[in-house]
């Protein structure tokens, strides 16, 4: 039987963008319950078009069927900080990739997520060649372990690359984490996010099952 790998950061007090308030106890009121403040991109999160204002698409205009699917895993794990990711970057694996698919870049930089600055600000984007090529293949989606798919401190490289991949109808998915537990080189992959009202982006729980997606998930999946 294959097994589900859950690709999501657990949100945790304290994290950025995250903080719980006790609501309710058990003690006091006969049950728990916490008030919960989420930044839209805080942990493992889905942008939506409206982010950088690629497009109108909100959060809760993406449909499910999108966001699940074939995946191709590219394996980056020896890639420098900071390090540009091009299309040469793929290699072999870009034959592979076919309209409808998603990519998953795996350059372990999850395991960084314990020194929150460095994990901000040293990881290896996605560079604007890539991206443009990401949306000539028609990627579906694309997935990193790093917290956004673009240098965060430099603003003019940040909205380029999510304008050519959310103008392109490609969803980004970042923040990913246990992409080292996958075997490859394809598998099934999905992220599904809360469904907030004109979301510009929101937390969402991401897995992959290992292996070519079988005929069940295949006849679910969009043409």
């Amino acid at each position: 039987m294959k097994k589900i790998i859950d690709l999501t950061q657990r949100l945790e007090h304290g994290m950025r963008g995250v903080e719980f308030d006790t609501k309710y106890t058990v003690e006091h009121d006969g049950w728990n319950a916490r008030t919960l403040h989420l930044y839209s991109h805080c942990g493992t999160h889905m942008d939506s078009a409206l982010h950088f204002n690629a497009g109108p698409q909100t959060i809760d205009d993406i449909e499910l069927a999108d966001c699940v699917g074939r995946a191709w895993l590219v394996e980056l794990d020896d890639i420098s900080p900071r390090t540009p990711i091009m299309v040469s970057h793929l290699d072999a694996r870009a034959n592979d990739i076919e309209p409808g698919d998603a990519v998953l870049l795996r350059t372990l930089w999850s395991r960084q997520a314990g020194d929150p600055q460095h994990y901000r600000d040293n990881f290896p984007p996605i560079s604007s060649e890539l991206a443009e090529w990401l949306v000539a293949r028609q990627v579906r989606m694309v997935g990193v372990e790093s917290p956004s798919v673009a240098d965060v401190n430099n603003l003019d490289e940040l909205t380029e690359v999510h304008n050519i991949l959310l103008h392109g109808q490609v969803i980004i998915v970042e923040g990913l984490t246990n992409l080292d537990q996958l075997q490859g080189p394809s598998c099934l992959f999905g992220a599904f996010p809360l469904k907030i009202a004109d979301g510009d982006g929101a937390p969402c729980r991401a897995f992959a099952v290992d292996g070519e997606p079988d005929k069940e998930w295949s006849a679910l999946l969009p043409n």
